[in-house]
């Protein structure tokens, strides 16, 4: 026979309790056509005002005078078509708050807040007294604007800046393209209501949505494939896409807002062995990770391996992320690739990267083209696909010390390269870095002539990635460095 067990109201409430408590209720209120009475005209009232106005209320501001920031506002205008901004230039009156869908104020002092909190409360409008948290029945968090998604973050006024920080996180993550497919995601919402069985199918139409709402921004030929597409089952995205992203120099930092998209994006990332792990933590924490590094003098993953994985993946259906270290286009082997896939006709995408060079200037404080120093940048792989120096690289060209010459992994060549520089008349005194592991933790840097290079080079090691820079515009860097050395010996 059934029992029926009764439990305690304390583990009653426990095993039915769905949500930990919550500081506030995070809601989403329509103001559009409502009226709001802002009480003052400083530069917070402005704020508040245009918030309000940007989400079509009719917002009066009652002050007997205006600041700038509320001045330029009226002036400028509600950017929302059922929106408005009016001033009174009288200061707010208990009889203005009757009907108003809510009430701001900018009080001087608490006695001033209370009196506007209390008629408010005669008045049943939800209040907000600017900077006063004990009267303020709900609070403005930090928003992230890609209308009609809005995202909002809240501290409980513990912490403003940490929601700023927070606000910019996400700011990142959402791409500003995502604003126009959540329009058209309204635009189609009836439409698939109509043609679509609630449950699978629908839920199907969406998912491959989704799939398309973080690449680019949508277009009609987006909308037409969509719809006629629109039965085919959830498992039926018949090819993927590659996306080669630059991760940088190592410090994950230095990613682009569109490369941490990519990696948000991901099914599948394929990674190179210098990409740190602080880059591995931005992508999707669900995405299949491999690891294909390329590096010299060790065991290594073949090219053709790399690509026949890309195409496996994608052809699965599966969006790929090629990560790979600085940019994908220099010297990075994407030329191969992109001809590769595209030769079995799967779409591929470039996301650039800042480039090793471009962070060895900037950790070092040096321009590349110092006007009064160089007039020329020179890219130049110290290495061919047998790990020695390329045979068709023109040292006439390179020995010239007002061109700034970098030189990619050239580590286990820096003597061919010293060698090579000189007999093509290039001064043996002429300014040299060499910086190991760029924008990583254990970063290491030399700085001398180029006719102590081999030295250097054996000294700085082989393990870590080297650049090489050759110039005259790293004589300020070997200057600093010597500069430094004689301050630390004093010291």
């Amino acid at each position: 026979m059934p029992v029926l067990q009764t439990l305690p109201n304390e583990v009653a409430a426990r095993a039915s309790a769905r949500m930990a408590p919550l500081a506030k209720l995070p809601i989403f209120w329509s103001l559009a056509g409502q009226r709001v009475v802002v009480a003052g005209g400083s530069d917070a009232c402005a704020w508040k005002a245009e918030l309000f106005a940007a989400c079509g209320a009719k917002v009066e501001i009652h002050a007997e005078m205006l600041g700038e920031a509320c001045a330029t506002l009226i002036e400028r205008g509600s950017p929302h078509p059922e929106g408005g901004l009016a001033h009174h230039p009288v200061a707010w009156r208990e009889d203005i708050l009757a009907g108003a869908a809510l009430a701001v104020a900018d009080c001087e002092d608490e006695a001033e807040a209370r009196t506007f909190f209390e008629a408010a409360g005669r008045a049943g409008v939800p209040v907000n007294v600017i900077d006063k948290p004990a009267f303020c029945q709900f609070q403005f968090g930090s928003i992230v604007n890609r209308s009609p998604v809005v995202v909002s973050i809240s501290t409980d006024g513990a912490a403003p800046i940490l929601a700023q920080a927070i606000r910019r996180r996400i700011e990142t993550l959402l791409p500003t393209s995502l604003k126009a497919w959540a329009s058209l995601a309204q635009s189609l919402r009836e439409e698939i209501a109509l043609r679509l069985k609630p449950g699978a199918e629908r839920r199907a139409f969406w998912e491959r949505f989704v799939d398309r709402a973080f690449a680019a921004e949508p277009t009609e030929a987006n909308k037409r494939d969509l719809l006629a597409n629109m039965e085919k089952p959830t498992q039926a995205r018949d090819v993927g896409r590659v996306t080669l992203v630059g991760a940088g120099p190592g410090d994950a930092e230095y990613l682009t807002l569109k490369a941490v998209r990519a990696l948000q994006a991901a099914d599948v990332i394929l990674f190179d062995d210098l990409v740190s792990d602080e880059v591995l933590e931005l992508a999707r924490r669900e995405a299949k990770r491999l690891l294909v590094g390329k590096r010299g003098g060790r065991e290594s993953c073949r090219q053709e391996d790399i690509n026949e994985m890309m195409l496996t993946f994608a052809k699965a259906g599966k969006n790929v992320a090629r990560l790979k270290s600085g940019d994908p286009m220099i010297f990075g082997r994407a030329g191969e690739e992109i001809a590769y896939l595209k030769q079995h006709d799967i779409p591929v995408d470039v996301v650039p990267g800042i480039t090793a060079a471009s962070a060895m200037a900037s950790r070092l404080g040096i321009s590349l083209t110092h006007r009064d120093h160089a007039q020329t940048v020179q890219f130049v792989t110290g290495h061919s696909r047998h790990g020695e120096l390329p045979e068709t690289v023109d040292w006439q060209a390179l020995a010239d010390r007002n061109k700034t010459t970098v030189f990619y992994m050239g580590g286990r060549t820096a003597g061919g390269i010293q060698t090579r520089l000189i007999a093509a008349g290039l001064a043996a005194e002429t300014p040299v870095v060499i910086v190991s592991s760029v924008a990583n933790a254990d970063e290491r840097r030399w700085s001398g002539n180029l006719e102590d290079l081999a030295t250097a080079m054996t000294d700085i090691g082989f393990d870590r990635p080297v650049l090489i820079g050759v110039g005259d515009v790293f004589a300020a860097c070997r200057l600093m460095m010597e500069s430094n050395l004689r301050a630390a010996v004093s010291a």
